[in-house]
């Protein structure tokens, strides 16, 4: 392996980017949106779209897309935490299609604004390879395709293999409105657009505090009618928000671009993103450069809620999701891999993501994605923007508008609690794997205990 953290192989194959220019003192603006990562950028270019003559500016502690925005795994689909579980079927239906029209959204503002992110329509695959996991794989079919906007269809073992052949897959689950992407492209050329329509990023520059009427940073004081915070799996490092949402820790690694005579064998033509029904579930993207990028969960949970800064990942999960990767495509085996990275992501306490902004106080929030953020972020910020200037549209009545979670628990029990649930969910995927044929029991009872379950 050549590489390990650099941030992401993302940005490694682009090149870091040059630093912006940090805060330069105290400053009045009307509205101070604070994380330069997909949330932030793109309610920065909805404001400015709505409504030029506003005065916006963007806070990054480190350069823009240094986070999930450009570390995550490339997938630009309509999944959103919370749904129906949280929202209730007719709640659920109109978040689903509102995603739907999200992923639409992030393609044509792309080709508008002329940001190459290696966007390729070809939906997503979910496999199973294991009894249980078919037997999740039917009922999240069952369940699906009895709700509208869901356009699902369940394959077979034979229609699976036509599409990817995963190495003792029993069938998979696809939907089309997903698109793989390249997450640094996508983050850089969306900050390009923002500066074109006069919103300045400082970089450099950490914010310590969001309050009512003002952002703390360590270079000045920005005051704004509305702050909006959209610091996802950094909000731990904020005053008073430590147990707001906790930092989840995913990996990634990448292959060398494989040969003609492999992408043969594994037949993964069609760009379709590819997943599966574990419990420590992977996720994958063929790249526009012929390599498989392939990721889960490493170290899920650092004590404290403390971030890694540069994305180094241990060599005990490098090894884990090379060996899975080996195991979903043995005819990959001999090709080498050669990078990789890990980020942080932010869970709420109930796993469902939110958006809201009181306008009595003049504070704004968006995130919780837990990992299905690419396309979330884009409704995320549309949402606040219609929020902020106060326009009764149909995003503002979206059942996700205004939830909140409880606090997380302190430490240590926390930390205890992460350990102990994904102890349960990698010892349920053992017992599943030698055949039972339905959920484990260890991995139910962790659900209930974790929020996942509703």
């Amino acid at each position: 392996m050549t590489g390990n953290g650099g941030v992401s192989f993302w940005w490694q194959q682009l090149g870091l980017p040059a630093a912006r220019a940090p805060l330069p003192g105290d400053l009045d603006v009307d509205v101070a949106i604070v994380g330069a990562g997909y949330t932030g950028l793109w309610a920065a270019y909805y404001l400015k779209t709505l409504q030029p003559d506003l005065r916006v500016a963007v806070l990054e502690r480190r350069f823009a897309g240094f986070g999930a925005s450009g570390r995550n795994g490339g997938w630009l689909t309509n999944s959103v935490t919370g749904g129906r579980e949280q929202y209730g079927p007719e709640g659920g239906a109109r978040q689903q299609r509102a995603m739907n029209e999200t992923v639409a959204e992030v393609v044509r503002v792309a080709a508008a604004e002329g940001i190459d992110a290696d966007i390729r329509l070809g939906g997503e695959l979910n496999v199973a390879r294991t009894p249980a996991q078919q037997a999740r794989l039917a009922a999240w079919f069952r369940a699906e395709s009895a709700q509208p906007h869901t356009d699902v269809e369940l394959w077979g073992p034979r229609q699976t293999a036509e599409h990817v052949r995963v190495a003792g897959a029993t069938g998979g689950i696809w939907h089309p409105h997903c698109a793989r992407i390249h997450p640094a492209k996508l983050v850089r050329g969306l900050a390009a657009a923002v500066e074109r329509l006069g919103v300045p990023i400082y970089e450099q520059t950490t914010v310590t505090a969001v309050e009512a009427g003002r952002a703390v940073t360590d270079r000045g004081v920005v005051r704004a009618a509305a702050v909006l915070r959209a610091t996802e799996g950094f909000t731990a490092d904020l005053r008073g928000e430590h147990r707001t949402w906790l930092p989840m820790n995913s990996s990634l690694v990448v292959t060398a671009p494989l040969p003609a005579a492999v992408w043969d064998e594994i037949g993964w033509a069609d760009a379709a993103t590819l997943g599966d029904l574990a419990h420590v579930y992977m996720y994958a993207q063929r790249t526009a450069d012929d390599r498989i990028a392939f990721g889960g969960r490493g170290v899920p949970y650092r004590y404290g809620s403390r971030v890694d800064g540069d994305g180094r990942t241990p060599e005990r999960t490098v090894r884990a999701l090379t060996k899975l990767l080996r195991e979903f495509f043995p005819g990959a085996a001999q090709v080498p891999v050669e990078h990789a990275w890990s980020g942080v992501l932010g869970v709420p306490r109930d796993w469902a993501a939110t958006v809201g902004f009181d306008r009595a106080t003049g504070l704004g929030w968006a995130g919780g994605y837990v990992g299905t953020g690419v396309a979330t972020t884009n409704l995320a910020g549309r949402t606040l923007a219609d929020l902020v200037l106060g326009r009764d549209t149909d995003l503002v009545h979206l059942p996700w508008v205004g939830h909140r979670a409880r606090a997380w628990e302190p430490e240590p029990l926390r930390w205890l609690a992460v350990q102990g649930l994904y102890g349960a969910y990698h010892l349920a995927d053992r017992q599943e794997a030698r055949g039972r044929a339905g959920t484990s029991p260890v991995a139910r009872i962790a659900d209930r205990i974790s929020g996942r379950a509703h």
